[in-house]
């Protein structure tokens, strides 16, 4: 029996009739970021399929390919390429259909990225979750202003902090206010159609809602489009998957994880009318990257890759996944294998990464500033730009990194990884005051627990009346962020691990540092579990952690700061003093308070010299 199509609302991706299967073979998981535009393709293993895809995210570009590929490479893969909004496949699938589609996209330096992916990101506060940013886009469908959200965060969390018994009562207030956001977010009925009027009207074609709204930037617009095209034409596979990735776009973008279920049951509806279909599969991964289930992003990745091996989407949350596993020679191997089959900005910033993760920082370089020259979108130079100022940055190259986020503002003033970045890189020249406010510009719209700790940490070490309650403040926005990350599917341990060791209960950080190594073993986990380790008193258990977290090549001066102080801590004062002098050598604005610790530590050992 066929699934029920009519009685499902596209606006809250709920069915309002009978359940009914949702055609997976297994338990559905969860899926990640959002990708770049789309492609012409033109494939002799293609099929006979026509897919009209518009990809909202960073990696935009126009190019058609025939066979192997056609475009231009520079250097180390790293070329430029002209790419359409719409990829034509011809090759050996029967039939004939189309798709609309918005690429889903983790990136490494999201802070995340937050990366995350919710933005939450790739790289521990900036870099968790495969560059995952928190990238622009408007207000969502009924949704409410970031400033309401921020607000009503800091009033739970001012509240938290008076009791143990108040704190509980919270949490139980976040889960709720996470549910209603998420229902705020699907919009009702009559909100999404003042977007895009439904019922007797002509809907268009989902290929066309994707090419001609979704890629003109205007991610809410698009997702009312498909939404009123949805209730016209409800059996439209490849439309329900272009909405589960706006949705997780939309998640990214704003911070706002009460958008990922919205976009499971979109997938959900797009598998149940074709089991297996790739766009969904994709999707998939995107979402489950985004929550950071990254076993679940490859499991899904390499669904894809079996349907379609050239799908861009799918290239790129594998290598995302493995990346966040730490499983970095697979990593290579997949950026190896994605840059043969779909170069471009998506492939080519991932590339770059884990070179990084490798230690050659030059060739990472040279990757990212040949994708830069080859980007014409504003997206791509925001998102590239933005990616070679934090290279910049983790190398202690500040005036530089400052150049590349003035580059990516340009293109984007809006571009919330450029701006905490350079947020970051003013710090460490000496203006805190403008570190200051462009934090505050950017925690006022996406409220993630990187730019919120980095924010805090400026008030304390500014010290005017009221910085160490509004500190307290940034701090307890990061617990009633993960809280609604959580209701949200999203999993949240690696930020609280890291937030919690530095500004709260160090056991909090510990369990949570645990439950994530349980899971991977990238370098960030390493890096949260050791220092999670050492606040809690078990420096000796810690070390082993801290000194994973620096084999692989990666340079990273907070990581190098926390080896250091585990290894003064046990003792090993020759290789404190070696390892807290690379992190202030290597990049001495990393933290305000981290590089002040590290210096008076280094103090003390001259001292007792």
């Amino acid at each position: 029996m066929p699934p029920r199509t009519n009685d499902h609302d596209p606006e809250s991706g709920r069915d309002t009739g009978p359940a009914e299967p949702t055609g997976l073979s297994g338990p559905s998981a969860p899926t990640g970021p959002a990708a770049p535009p789309g492609t012409t393709d033109t494939r002799p293993d293609a099929g006979n399929r026509a897919d009209a895809r518009t990809d909202t995210g960073p990696g935009a570009a126009t190019h058609t390919q025939t066979g192997a590929e056609t475009g231009t490479r520079a250097g180390t893969r790293a070329g430029t390429r002209t790419e359409a909004g719409t990829e034509a496949k011809t090759g050996t699938r029967a039939g004939t259909r189309t798709e609309a589609g918005t690429e889903a996209k983790t990136g490494t330096r999201a802070g995340t990225r937050t990366e995350a992916k919710a933005g939450t990101g790739a790289g521990a506060t900036g870099r968790s979750g495969s560059r995952a940013g928190a990238e622009t886009a408007g207000p969502g469908p009924g949704a409410s202003p970031p400033g309401v959200r921020v607000a009503s965060l800091r009033r739970f969390s001012a509240a938290a902090r008076r009791s143990r018994g108040a704190h509980l009562t919270v949490c139980a207030a976040l889960l709720a206010v996470a549910m209603t956001a998420g229902a705020v977010a699907a919009g009702g009925r009559d909100g999404a159609q003042s977007g895009a009027r439904a019922g007797t009207d002509a809907a268009p074609a989902a290929g066309a809602l994707a090419a001609g709204v979704l890629a003109g930037g205007d991610l809410d617009a698009g997702i009312r489009a498909l939404q009123s095209h949805l209730r016209a034409q409800p059996r439209d596979v490849s439309a329900w998957a272009s909405l589960g990735l706006a949705y997780v776009e939309q998640a990214r973008t704003k911070g706002d994880p009460s958008r990922y279920p919205q976009a499971e049951r979109a997938f959900d509806r797009s598998l149940a009318l074709e089991s297996g279909n790739e766009q969904a599969l994709a999707g998939r991964a995107a979402l489950a990257a985004a929550r950071h289930d990254f076993s679940g992003a490859l499991k899904y990745a390499d669904r894809a890759l079996k349907q379609n091996p050239y799908s861009e989407r799918a290239l790129s949350s594998r290598i995302d996944a493995l990346v966040e596993l730490g499983r970095y020679d697979e990593a290579a191997e997949a950026a190896d294998t994605a840059d043969s089959r779909r170069p471009g900005v998506p492939v080519f910033t991932r590339y770059a990464y884990v070179r990084e993760l490798h230690g050659d920082v030059r060739t990472a370089r040279e990757v990212l500033e040949r994708a830069l020259k080859g980007a014409s979108a504003p997206a791509d130079v925001a998102y590239v730009a933005t990616a070679l100022g934090q290279l910049a940055w983790n190398q202690g190259d500040h005036e530089t990194a400052l150049t590349h986020f003035a580059r990516a503002l340009a293109a984007d003033e809006n571009h919330l990884p450029a701006l905490e970045g350079r947020a970051r890189a003013q710090a460490a020249n000496g203006d805190r005051a403008g570190a200051i406010g462009t934090l505050e510009r950017v925690v006022a719209r996406s409220p993630l627990p990187g730019p919120l700790v980095a924010l805090g940490e400026l008030y304390e070490a500014r010290g005017a009346d009221g910085d160490r309650t509004k500190a307290a403040d940034q701090y307890a926005l990061v617990d009633a962020q993960a809280a609604l990350a959580r209701a949200g599917g999203v999993n949240a341990d690696l930020d609280t691990a890291l937030a919690a060791a530095d500004h709260g209960d160090p056991e909090t950080a510990l369990r949570a540092a645990r439950a994530e190594w349980d899971r991977r073993h990238s370098v960030h986990t390493a890096d949260a579990l050791a220092w999670a380790l050492h606040r809690s008193g078990r420096s000796e258990e810690a070390l082993p952690h801290a000194r994973r977290a620096t084999a692989t090549g990666y340079r990273n001066a907070a990581f190098l700061h926390h080896r250091g102080m585990i290894e003064l801590a046990t003792g090993h004062d020759g290789d404190a003093r070696r390892s807290l002098t690379a992190a202030l050598e290597l990049n001495p604005g990393f933290s305000l308070l981290g590089a002040r610790a590290a210096r008076a530590a280094l103090e003390d050992l001259e001292a007792a010299r």
